[in-house]
This record gives structure tokens, sequence and C-alpha cells, in this order.
């Protein structure tokens, strides 16, 4: 499955760990509780539309196992080392496995260590930050909740 989601932070530097917000009810809990992974997929700006794609569960998914490359509602896609699913229009992916969880109400807190990471333009090691190809940001998709 892919979920837009908007609560996720870096939580260590030693060993690199990312925070993630995941509500208990989403698809995407019970995925995270099962499989014990996940991939945080980061978007360029000018890519908004894609997050629309995945505001709900994924119901078309189309992968080549051996390959590892498909769609996930139309949306080109690879698997990532962990198997976790990343965008192929991904401005930049980080690879995570589960450490630690933490119920909190409504959602749980997901801590993954970053395995892996890649960057789109690895070329130059960034990404550019103008209005098109900056990291796209929950403001930019005009929704005010992801997760």
């Amino acid at each position: 499955n892919l979920m837009t989601v908007s609560w996720v932070t870096q939580v260590a530097q030693t060993p690199k760990l990312i925070g993630v917000g995941v509500e208990q009810k989403a698809v995407t809990h019970d995925l995270l509780v099962d499989g014990g992974i996940f991939a945080l997929n980061l978007l360029a700006r000018r890519d908004r539309a894609l997050v629309r794609h995945f505001v709900k569960p994924v119901e078309d998914v189309d992968i080549d196992e051996d390959s590892g490359l498909g769609t996930m509602n139309g949306v080109p896609v690879a698997t990532a080392p962990t198997g976790a699913p990343v965008l192929a229009a991904a401005a930049a992916w980080l690879d995570c496995e589960i450490r630690h969880t933490l119920p909190l109400g409504s959602h749980t807190w997901f801590v993954g260590e970053v395995t892996d990471v890649a960057v789109a333009d690895a070329e130059t090691d960034s990404v550019p930050d103008d209005d098109q190809d900056g990291i796209l940001r929950m403001e930019d998709t005009r929704m005010s909740y992801g997760g």
C-alpha cells in the first residue's frame, strides 16, 4: 500500500531514525505492524497531483515479483531493498525497518531505522529548491491531514 502521510519527523541521528504517525484504522497501519518495514517517499512540488492517488487504500496493484517494477493505482513504482514500494517519480526515498512502536490513542507512532536511501538526481546529490522542484509540503496539497 501507499498512503499520503503528514506526521513524519527525524527522531535520532545515531542510528538514523524516522518517526511516522499512522491512524490505527488505516489499512497501512496493519501492514506496518505485520511487515515491520516502510519507505518514506519525498515528492517534488511539481508532482503534487500524485498524492491524490494515495488518499485511500490502493486497490490496483500490478508489480512483477522478479523485477520489483510495476504500478499501484496506475502510478509507476519500484521495490526498495526491504520490499516496501517506492514511487518511480520520488525525488528521494528512505527505506526503513521498524524498531519501535508506541500506541497513542487514535494513532500509532512507528519509529523506523533508515537502512537505505536514494535521491533522484544522484549526480548532484541534492534536490533543487525552486518553486516546482522543491520538496512537496502538506500546504502544497490543499489537504490538512494525511495518515
